[in-house]
């Protein structure tokens, strides 16, 4: 990035933009270099106006939630990274319709499992424990236990990479598994979801199921970006990991976990490539046993 693109992106946002951010703070991993520029959004017109000039500038941008299923590598990042907070961040109640939400695309998914507890509304129980945010969980369709989260998406909110904002009716929307379709460059801003109205009690007891059952199985103690890989069709990848015999495997701080051979963990020092050289001998292993190809559910980014 030039010092004039830098001086520029200031004039547009100020003291939100900052440079040579360590991004190790913004992902669950916590691994990965710098990255160049990074930008905390908080209001819809000037994330569109930021949008706009950087793709007339040809800089790369991507937007970050907790930075689950994400690696950085330890090169770090070149371009801007985009954290939406405040209102982009934020939750509100339609009174037009009790059981409808419209969910800032930064907004913590513990955050709205909570105000889902406290409200009594169902239907997003299986997410319990997931520590991404609403916008990776429409971007990724986090699913959970048989469950879609595309399923609860009524509309989409986004700015896309011409700067417009535009929303996106259930009919124009295409989830499939571990994805949702649109444009390359596309910034998720809110999404209004459909949820059920039912007991408080029984909301609540459903997600102390879940959060259990979850802790149980997950090694939800060690920092770790989630699910490494996609399950293939009729398979499971954990299992297929764990059949290759490298559960427990590690690679300097980085370990396939003994609990759930689908989690890379770190256990303290682990870099970006001690992880990324696990993944990838999980890949050839699995290959070279089963014949099957999987497929990354995070995703790695960086230099």
């Amino acid at each position: 990035m030039k010092p004039r693109q830098k001086k520029e992106l200031v004039d547009l946002a100020g003291k939100k933009i900052s440079f040579d951010s360590p991004m190790a703070q913004y992902t669950t991993l916590h691994v990965g270099g710098s990255c160049e520029a990074l930008y905390k959004a908080d209001n819809t017109e000037e994330l569109q106006q930021v949008v706009r000039y950087l793709v007339r500038e040809g800089i790369p941008y991507f937007s970050v939630g907790r930075g689950s299923n994400l690696l950085i590598t330890d090169e770090g990042l070149s371009g801007l990274v985009i954290i939406l907070t405040g209102p982009l961040a934020a939750i509100r109640e339609e009174r037009r319709n009790e059981s409808t939400l419209l969910a800032g695309a930064g907004l913590a998914v513990a955050d709205l499992i909570s105000h889902c507890r406290s409200s009594g509304l169902g239907g997003l129980e299986y997410y319990a424990g997931i520590p991404g945010t609403v916008g990776g969980a429409v971007a990724m369709n986090a699913g959970a236990y048989g469950e879609a989260f595309g399923a609860r998406v009524l509309d989409v909110r986004l700015i896309t990479p011409k700067g417009r904002l535009e929303i996106r009716g259930r009919a124009q929307l295409k989830f499939t598994y571990r994805n949702f379709e649109m444009e390359k460059g596309s910034v998720i801003v809110s999404t209004r979801l459909k949820l059920n109205l039912e007991s408080k009690e029984m909301v609540a007891q459903r997600i102390a199921d879940h959060l259990k059952k979850r802790k149980q199985s997950q090694p939800l103690e060690y920092p770790s970006a989630g699910s490494v890989f996609k399950n293939p069709p009729d398979k499971y990848a954990g299992r297929l990991i764990e059949d290759a015999g490298l559960k427990g495997r590690s690679i300097g701080g980085a370990m396939i976990s003994e609990k759930h051979a689908n989690f890379i963990i770190n256990t303290g020092g682990a870099s970006a490539k001690d992880i990324l050289d696990l993944l990838n001998l999980a890949r050839s292993e699995v290959k070279k046993q089963t014949g099957i190809e999987l497929e990354p559910e995070i995703k790695v980014l960086g230099r």
